[in-house]
């Protein structure tokens, strides 16, 4: 029998989340802590960078989609993670993705010249 994959988190507003987690990614780990958090107008920067934490460390988690609006708030955090599971900001309904803002295609940029493009 296979091993299960890992999961997707997803730290987003409302629609987002509810987005993916009508698409099936919603789960509990054995400690029954979601994979998801919807940031509402009263979620505190200390809360999101404190889940986001939580879900660097553990090892059911492959991926971390964040609202790139939301990622702004936390952008110390992002930007001093390095390793698996990927962070990826996606946009949402209100905020259009800015990809200068993005901090994994700022590092992608620095990896190649002009010259690895043609």
């Amino acid at each position: 029998m296979a091993g299960r994959g890992k999961l997707i988190a997803v730290i987003g507003d409302e629609d987002t989340v509810t987005g993916f987690l009508l698409g099936g990614i919603g789960e509990l780990n054995k400690n029954r802590h979601p994979n998801f958090l919807v940031v509402e107008k009263d979620t505190t920067i200390n809360e999101i960078e404190d889940t986001f934490r939580q879900f660097l460390n553990r090892d059911d988690i492959g991926i971390i989609l964040i609202n790139q609006y939301i990622a702004e708030m936390v952008r110390h955090a992002l930007d001093a993670h390095r390793s698996i599971p990927a962070v990826l900001e996606i946009p949402s309904k209100e905020h259009p993705y800015d990809a200068a803002k993005d901090s994994i295609l700022r590092r992608a940029k620095g990896m190649f010249t002009a010259e690895d493009l043609r």
